[in-house]
């Protein structure tokens, strides 16, 4: 079999994969800024430090778009020591990508655990007025939910004795005032008896082996891009191939 043909057709696969990253990067980087946009606020809710996780996206997906383009050049230029620095890179990014879809399978119960206690401390100090408490009107709104466990939860909060259950939590707006919802016999036939807790986490629950899925195959394909990459860079090497 000759050489040159060898290495054009490892090119093409390897700028296809380098192409196809490089779109994986900029969706990552979309979804950060969508996230950073749009969920702050929820985000808040569901673990102390996890408001940097969109900054973590656009990280990852600003880096992976420089390599990806940079995975293109090294394919085009055929230079050996880059396309080792890119099977490198494309090692790190399986590992890192493994490890942290192995992370999140592990320690989804203590995720609904951290969620349960933040959300509940939000419940609890909520004054309608602060971030945390945007995010717990918007996710009742939103998700047709009522506190914790359900509605009662908004009895022990600091809000409720004068304020009573947060209108968000109100089915019909329009015939639900305030006076109704300070009277905990009323209220009820008010606002939503379902609790948010548990549409949240059984929705991560139902998604879970799915995103796990999309997880490990994203990760798994990165060792196509390494074993193109080492291929090429081999073979250049050994023919002392070069590029006119």
């Amino acid at each position: 079999m000759e050489t040159k043909p060898v290495i054009t057709c490892l090119k093409t696969l390897l700028i296809v994969y380098s192409f196809v990253f490089w779109i994986t990067g900029a969706i990552l980087l979309a979804v950060g800024v969508w996230g950073k946009l749009m969920l702050g606020p929820y985000i808040s809710l569901i673990a102390d430090n996890s408001t940097n996780a969109p900054y973590v996206l656009i990280g990852t997906g600003t880096v992976i778009i420089v390599f990806g383009l940079f995975g293109c050049f090294a394919t085009c230029r055929g230079s050996p020591w880059m396309l080792k620095l890119y099977a490198m890179f494309l090692s790190l990014v399986f590992l890192a990508e493994l490890v942290a879809g192995i992370s999140g399978f592990v320690f989804r119960h203590e995720i609904k655990g951290t969620f349960r206690r933040t959300y509940n401390d939000a419940v609890l100090n909520y004054n309608a007025e602060d971030e945390a408490s945007r995010a717990v009107d918007n996710l009742q709104h939103k998700l047709r939910c009522c506190g914790v466990n359900n509605y009662t939860t908004w009895f022990t909060s600091v809000y409720y004795p004068s304020n009573g259950i947060p209108a968000s939590c109100c089915f019909n707006s329009s015939n639900c005032n305030p006076e109704d919802l300070r009277n905990a016999t009323v209220a009820p036939n008010k606002v939503y008896h379902q609790g948010c807790f548990e549409l949240v986490t059984s929705f991560m629950e139902t998604n879970m082996a799915i995103i796990a899925g999309v997880t490990f195959g994203i990760a798994f394909s990165q060792l196509i891009g390494m074993l193109l990459a080492c291929c090429l860079s081999r073979i250049i090497t050994a023919n002392q191939y070069e590029m006119v």
